[in-house]
């Protein structure tokens, strides 16, 4: 068998060819986000044959993602295995001469250029604009194109941001809107559908971008599915744009000690501590084992309290998701209580 006969049927579209497919195997791609959009991404990057594949996410697989993360099971759920792991053990399955790699981490403006170094590419499969204004601003400073892309309900939109050629995320998202003033997925839903078409719109931009191809979508793609629209909108540079036009990249030097995040879709929140941590779960497990019930894996510790319904997923790096708190402080406390750094 010829080393490219497993992309027969990629290579015989014209637009692609062999050259274009040997510019894919050797081409670098970071898929920020392993939730809905990413699942997808990364599937589709990997079948068409992208060299090296680096999968980042922070979280772990629960049995409500099965609805529309299209690569987990529910022996992924059961084990809550981290996103980024199980994506790599069922996508090596499918193609096992490429190099994937999963980094289970939290993005943020202390790691994401550390993330990024060597990609060729971004692709978005985030949930959440401040993550999406970061990425932005570590592509732009770097020289990375990206993918942005984002669904919710029966709607979702992609966009590519590439360094001097075309507007930045900033330009369409000057400053962040306030708390609580845009629908999220745990209010407005989300269909698995749109999240598919939006993933698929968005790696076929990435394979165009990789290859060199003329036919790059210089426009907004907004799509909504439910109500049969399919629209390409202009977009102009923001002449006063902080990123793209002042170089100043106000989300990747913000500084930050630790920190929270709310998680979309679920009464949790993310505890990230100022300083990453080297996690023994087998010490921790000791530790916890008399305040209610652990279990570990290699990846994540697991623990339930006996005297509340709070629950703990503690990673090795020193975050940990807080299940069934409703603010920062709790969470904060709660982190404080039972993991001690």
């Amino acid at each position: 068998m010829r080393p490219l006969d497993r992309y027969s049927r990629q290579t015989i579209f014209q637009e692609i060819g062999e050259e274009g497919q040997l510019k894919l195997l050797q081409s670098k791609v970071a898929v920020i986000g392993m939730g809905a959009l990413g699942t997808v991404i990364a599937n589709n990057l990997c079948r068409a044959g992208v060299g090296y594949l680096r999968l980042v996410d922070r979280d772990y697989v629960e049995l409500s993602n099965l609805q529309r993360q299209t690569l987990y099971n529910e022996q992924d759920a059961a084990d809550q295995m981290p996103k980024a792991v199980a994506a790599v053990k069922h996508l090596e399955k499918i193609n096992s001469e490429i190099q994937i790699e999963a980094v289970l981490k939290d993005v943020n403006s202390g790691n994401v250029e550390s993330i990024l170094d060597g990609m060729d590419l971004v692709v978005d499969g985030t949930d959440n604009l401040e993550t999406r204004l970061l990425i932005n601003d570590a592509c732009l400073k770097n020289n990375i194109p990206w993918v942005h892309g984002a669904a919710l309900a029966g709607s979702g939109l992609t966009m590519n941001i590439i360094p001097g050629q075309t507007p930045c995320l900033r330009c369409l998202h000057p400053e962040l809107p306030a708390p609580g003033s845009h629908p999220t997925c745990s209010t407005a839903g989300v269909l698995g559908m749109i999240t598919g078409i939006i993933g698929c719109l968005e790696s076929t931009e990435a394979i165009k971008i990789l290859i060199g191809s003329p036919r790059i979508n210089r426009k907004l793609c907004v799509v909504n599915i439910w109500y049969n629209q399919f629209t390409y909108l202009d977009i102009e540079q923001n002449p006063r744009c902080l990123a793209c036009v002042e170089h100043k990249f106000e989300y990747l030097n913000s500084v930050k000690g630790s920190y929270t995040v709310s998680l979309c879709g679920r009464d949790s929140i993310q505890v990230i501590p100022a300083k990453a941590g080297d996690i023994d779960f087998q010490t921790m497990a000791e530790k916890l084992k008399n305040l209610g019930t652990v279990k570990y894996n290699p990846f994540t510790l697991n623990f339930s309290a006996s005297n509340s319904n709070l629950e703990i997923t503690l990673f090795q790096d020193g975050r940990a998701i807080i299940k069934n708190v409703k603010d920062d402080q709790t969470a904060k406390s709660a982190y404080a209580e039972y993991i001690g750094l």
